[in-house]
C-alpha cells in the first residue's frame, strides 16, 4: 500500500506516500496541516504523474531544507511548492495541496528508519479508504497536468509526460 523510498543523497531519510481514495475529511486535514498537526504533505493526486514526481520534489525539499535555503516555512511544504513549474508559492498550494473538497489525498511523510509511528498515526487522522500508490494513474487528470506544465504534442512524441513534468519542475529555478 505505501510506497517508501531512501533517498540516494540522504540515506538517514525516507520518504514514504500514502494513496486515500473517498476522503470525507479533507478539510480538517488540511487545517490541521496548515496549524503544524499533521507532519506531512499533503497532495491533490489529480495533478501528479507518478509517484517519481513526488520523490523528486521531496528530494530537493531535504537538500534544501538541509542547507537552509528553502523557500517556504516548512519541509512539507517545500516538497509541494517544488511540485510546481511555477516560482509562486500560493500557485503551488492551490494546485499541488489538498483542498477542502478533495475526496483524494496523496500524504507524504519524510522520516528516519525508526520514525514508523508517524506513518501509523497519520494513516488514523485520514477518514478514507488507502489505496495502493500505484493506483495514482487512476486519479491523474492528464489534461490539467499538460495544459500546467505546457507540454506539446510533439514533446510527447520523444518522452514520456513524467519526463516532461519532472524536468520543469527540476529548471523552474533556472528560468
Amino acid at each position: 500500500m505505501n510506497l517508501t523510498n531512501t533517498l540516494d543523497i540522504f540515506p538517514d531519510r525516507r520518504v514514504t506516500q500514502m494513496l486515500f481514495k473517498e476522503v470525507k475529511n479533507a478539510a480538517e486535514m488540511r487545517q490541521s496541516a496548515v496549524e503544524g498537526k499533521i507532519q506531512a504533505a499533503l497532495i491533490n493526486p489529480t495533478m501528479l504523474v507518478d509517484p517519481f514526481q513526488v520523490l523528486v520534489a521531496a528530494n530537493k525539499a531535504v537538500h534544501l531544507h538541509t542547507i537552509g535555503k528553502m523557500k517556504t516555512r516548512s519541509l512539507y511544504s517545500e516538497i509541494i511548492f517544488n511540485l510546481s513549474p511555477t516560482n509562486k508559492i500560493s500557485d503551488a498550494f492551490k494546485r499541488f495541496g489538498v483542498s477542502d473538497e478533495d475526496d483524494a489525498v496523496m500524504v507524504v511523510v519524510v522520516h528516519s528508519e525508526d520514525e514508523l509511528k508517524a506513518l501509523s498515526d497519520i494513516t488514523e487522522i485520514v477518514d478514507g479508504r488507502q489505496v495502493p500508490v500505484d493506483d495514482l494513474s487512476s486519479l491523474s487528470d492528464s489534461a490539467k497536468i499538460k495544459k500546467l506544465y505546457k507540454v506539446t504534442p510533439q514533446e510527447e512524441k520523444c518522452g514520456s509526460l513524467l519526463d516532461a513534468v519532472v524536468c520543469r519542475m527540476a529548471i523552474k529555478d533556472v528560468l
